[in-house]
Order: structure tokens, then sequence, then C-alpha cells
């Protein structure tokens, strides 16, 4: 059974509005791409999370209209804070995270300097602590990978999902 939720087909983005002097806000506003670094930084998880929650409120996910265009917002959150958890575990540290918004969705990208790839625990087993990350992210995703650089070392964990309707 997928989690994941249908394009939305008129999804054009969030509306600029008027100019009030704030062109700085607007321009921001549709940027459709934001970067944070994470090299070195402490509480890494909280930061990724609030990071993608101003991106979101940018962009148009947040605040939530409806319980449908709040879950995905959620959704987005905890995929985000599952990619930067299983760097910290697994690979040394996220170096970055990346986030692009395009008109049906949403890409989230985590990079870092390990070398093993991310795998979904199976069989899964809900009862057991831990090991529960890349499976979540499998189920609210509509798809998910691994980029390797052939010019530096690590890798890119993304995570596509839907717009919500």
């Amino acid at each position: 059974m997928s989690t994941t939720r249908p394009y939305a087909a008129d999804d054009r983005g969030p509306d600029v509005g008027d100019s009030d002097g704030e062109s700085e806000v607007e321009t921001r506003a549709v940027d459709p791409m934001r970067r944070l670094a994470l090299s070195g930084e402490s509480g890494i998880v909280p930061r990724a999370r609030d990071f993608t929650r101003e991106a979101l409120r940018d962009w148009g996910w947040l605040p939530a209209a409806t319980a449908d265009r709040r879950a995905a917002a959620e959704d987005v959150l905890l995929v985000v804070s599952e990619l930067v958890t299983n760097a910290c575990l697994h690979a040394g540290g996220p170096e970055e995270l990346r986030l692009h918004r395009g008109p049906k969705g949403l890409r989230m990208e985590v990079v870092d300097g390990g070398a093993g790839d991310p795998t979904p625990r199976t069989p899964h087993r809900s009862g057991r602590p831990g090991g529960h990350g890349m499976f979540i992210v499998q189920r609210l995703c509509l798809d998910w990978g691994v980029v390797r650089s052939a010019d530096r070392p690590g890798k890119t964990v993304w995570a596509e999902m839907a717009a919500p309707s």
C-alpha cells in the first residue's frame, strides 16, 4: 500500500502578490532551491526541520488550509528528519541539505561523506526499535535514491514527494 499523494494538476506555486517594498521577501519566496550547510553544526536534525518548515511557508505549503495539505507538509518534515538522522547515524554526519521545489513536488537531498548505501530494513518489523528511517522514506515518497560523485567521496541521498493537492 502506497502513502504517496497524487500530483496537483493546477499547482503553480505560491502567488507572489503585490510589492510593498519587500522585494527581498518576494525573491526568496519564489526561489525554487534552498541549501543549508550542516557540517560541524550541533542540533542538526531540529535545524534541518526548522529550515524546511521555513521553506514550506515561503513556498505556500504552510500554513495548510486542509488536512491533506497539513499531512503533506508533516510528511516532508518527517522525511527530512529521517534522511538527516540516517546521515548522522550511518554516514559520519550530513554536510548539506538541499530542497528543490518544482511545480508538481519537492525533492529533498542530503549530502554526506559516507561510503555505504541506505536501505530499508527487510523484513520490516514495526515493533522493533530503530531501523525504520528508510522504510518511512520509501513509504511516504514517490521515489528515492542515491547519487555518487566521481570527483569526491560520499553521496547524495534524495527523495521526492508530490505537492499537496
